[in-house]
């Protein structure tokens, strides 16, 4: 492609991704097609010859649209949202011009100092102390890797890296504590860290579904009188079922006192800490080693982005540094190499698209985002608690309501409420109108609403509420 067509093309997008953001409104919000049905439209073989862009772009039209389930959609309520923003689109399409590899200095020394500062923006913004060091991973499930990863060399003075778990350093297992709403990375962790999943303790969650710590510390008692190793706390601010808050503080007390790595995932509900009456969920950050929170979730910045603090960066280096002679340049000494600071060698660009929306936004536009969120999410909440055929299933500390329809009452069984409730959820994802999804508390179904999509304004949040209370025939339908 010349860089005439390149400029003909490029403009020709732009125009459609302005128009598509301007209209997103009119796709419904979950796809409809069926499973194998994108595939099917697709050649088995590729072409042999080149083929034009007009058919390239008539295609993607016609057939990867209707298969895009839309994230940017202001009635998406799904799952925690995955957002974007112009600046940060805009940010994407120069760092794929450039087409940078950030894995040392020297290989980009724009690419290194940005992150280096944006991080530390971050830092400030949130009130984590300042002893902490940032660097941009892709998703918070290896930030937390890489936090294990660092657990368990200092629990072995830095040998397992070297020998291995059969190379006879650790005298019993190393165990991880974690509260059983964590999310499923963590398990998914252990295993590639080599702790393995039996070695994750499931520490029990109060009525709001977070942490207790006197069972944490139970269970590290336990398992030192039984000859295990504990070796890694992983506390959650804002779970992924209900957003509950894991309490930092007397967790971080219970770590420091029996030598644990202390990882806190706040990969959603980190960013609500830039709000200065919301940074108490953050409270006892102090005492923590590593943590992790994702502006690609929260924060208006394209996936993938995902910030991840360390109390002690030359313990995370230490762990992950590995130096062969074609990596070595003359300025180590003198400045930071990103690729020693996570698992990947090769590492994009990421902070350009983070500047560009902090300071397109400003901190107070970024917190007026957020507040409105927040407040739309207690608005609904309320909605819920006023109609009697609905009930709360969670406190709802954050963005992130959990309930359930319960038109019979007291009387009704967890598996009938549990098949009305799918049946609602399915009918109001059917529409297209919404997309909300579905977790289990303690056993029973409940629905779940998140908002905190880029564009999502209180009417789209009223006219969820709206399509679910359409669904209220189906309470009609015989128990059984």
């Amino acid at each position: 492609m010349d860089h005439e067509t390149f400029r003909r093309y490029g403009h020709e997008l732009i125009d459609w991704v302005a128009d598509y953001m301007r209209n997103v409104e009119t796709y419904p919000v979950l796809s409809r097609v069926s499973p194998g049905e994108i595939r099917d439209r697709v050649p088995p073989s590729p072409p042999e010859e080149g083929e034009t862009m007009e058919a390239v772009i008539e295609d993607f039209r016609r057939i990867i649209l209707p298969g895009i389930t839309h994230w940017n959609h202001p009635r998406f309520f799904a799952y925690f949202p995955a957002n974007h923003s112009g600046p940060s689109i805009l940010a994407e399409l120069l760092s794929a011009a450039l087409g940078i590899n950030a894995m040392l200095w020297q290989t980009s020394p724009a690419a290194t100092e940005l992150e280096e500062r944006v991080m530390d923006w971050l830092r400030q913004m949130l009130g984590l102390p300042g002893e902490f060091r940032g660097v941009i991973q892709d998703t918070a499930s290896t930030a937390t890797l890489c936090a294990l990863i660092c657990a368990r060399e200092r629990s072995s003075g830095f040998r397992i890296n070297e020998k291995g778990f059969m190379g006879g350093v650790m005298d019993g297992a190393l165990r991880i504590y974690t509260s059983g709403e964590a999310h499923s990375s963590v398990e998914k962790d252990a295993r590639i860290a080599g702790f393995g999943s039996q070695n994750v303790v499931k520490v029990d969650v109060d009525a709001a579904f977070a942490m207790v710590p006197e069972d944490l510390e139970k269970r590290i008692l336990a398992d030192r009188n039984s000859g295990l190793i504990p070796c890694c706390v992983v506390a959650t601010v804002g779970t992924t079922s209900s957003t509950a808050l894991d309490p930092l503080r007397p967790i971080g007390e219970i770590a420091r006192r029996y030598g644990l790595w202390l990882h806190v995932d706040a990969a959603l509900a980190g960013s609500a800490a830039i709000l200065p009456e919301k940074r108490w969920i953050l409270d006892g950050i102090e005492l923590v080693d590593s943590f992790v929170f994702n502006p690609h979730k929260w924060l208006f910045t394209n996936f993938d982005c995902s910030a991840f603090f360390v109390r002690d960066p030359e313990a995370l280096t230490r762990t992950l540094s590995i130096l062969p002679e074609y990596l070595k340049t003359d300025l180590d000494r003198q400045v930071t190499n990103f690729r020693d600071w996570g698992i990947q060698l090769g590492r994009r660009f990421r902070a350009l698209k983070l500047w560009f929306v902090i300071r397109s936004y400003g901190v107070e536009g970024l917190r007026t985002k957020l507040r409105d969120h927040l407040r739309w999410a207690q608005e609904f909440k309320e909605w819920v608690e006023k109609d009697p055929d609905f009930e709360i299933l969670a406190p709802v500390p954050l963005n992130t309501v959990c309930f359930r329809f319960n038109p019979w009452g007291e009387g009704a069984s967890a598996e009938d409420l549990e098949r009305l409730n799918k049946a609602v959820l399915d009918e109001v994802n059917r529409s297209g109108r919404i997309f909300i999804t579905h977790t289990k508390l303690k056993g029973d179904f409940s629905l779940r609403l998140c908002v905190g999509q880029t564009q999502t304004q209180r009417h789209h949040v009223r006219e969820a509420w709206e399509a679910l209370c359409e669904t209220r025939t189906v309470k009609k339908h015989r128990k059984g």
